[in-house]
């Protein structure tokens, strides 16, 4: 078993409900897949098969979680994995969990994917479409130059703009964020335009 000391200090510092959790998942997944490595990832312990991303699990004030990285490839969908990260919902008790040899299965199944070199799901969260403001549209219409670049640009830069200016809480602060956006799209500049190169 190859183990990693931040992860018996991650374990050390969890609140008392989450301990025997966070110890029965670490011991369910060597026992299944003896080659796997920890390591921390995003500041939560992570277990690593060949290189790539087996699992996870985090400690939170209430609730623990666990999570395949191949997700719903792994475990399905029953709803509890909108509850939370993983696939497990909110973890308060070790009873929440399937049966140890259920989830020494679903680490052999995700070790079976990693080995066949299937790539996780992810699903995209759709964004709902966005209407650009009258006074926007106005301001566009009056500079042809910022009105072409505007039109120029995807949807996803679009946005940027449309929900800076309509996120005005003052006129005078919408005023003055539709006269930047003019400028700036006038100069062919996207939202964003003074991160691009970091």
């Amino acid at each position: 078993m190859k183990t990693e000391p931040k992860f018996d200090a991650y374990i050390d510092r969890a609140a008392d409900f989450a301990k025997p959790i966070l110890r029965h998942l670490r011991e369910t997944v060597h026992a299944a897949c003896p080659d796997c490595e920890e390591a921390m990832k995003w500041s939560s312990p992570s277990f690593v098969y060949k290189g790539k991303i087996l699992a996870g699990m985090a400690a939170f004030k209430a609730h623990a979680t666990f999570g395949f990285w191949q997700g719903s490839q792994v475990a399905g969908t029953d709803g509890k994995e909108k509850t939370a990260m993983g696939q497990f919902g909110r973890l308060t008790a070790l009873d929440q969990l399937p049966p140890r040899a259920e989830l020494e299965a679903m680490t052999r199944k995700a070790m079976a994917l990693i080995d066949d070199g299937v790539k996780p799901i992810r699903n995209k969260h759709e964004k709902p479409p966005f209407t650009v403001p009258q006074d926007l549209k106005a301001a566009l219409a009056a500079n042809a130059a910022a009105k072409a670049v505007f039109d120029g640009f995807p949807p996803s830069a679009q946005r940027d703009y449309v929900e800076w200016v309509s996120e005005s809480k003052r006129d005078e602060t919408r005023t003055k964020r539709l006269a930047q956006t003019i400028e700036w799209l006038a100069e062919g500049k996207r939202r964003h335009w003074k991160y691009a190169d970091c």
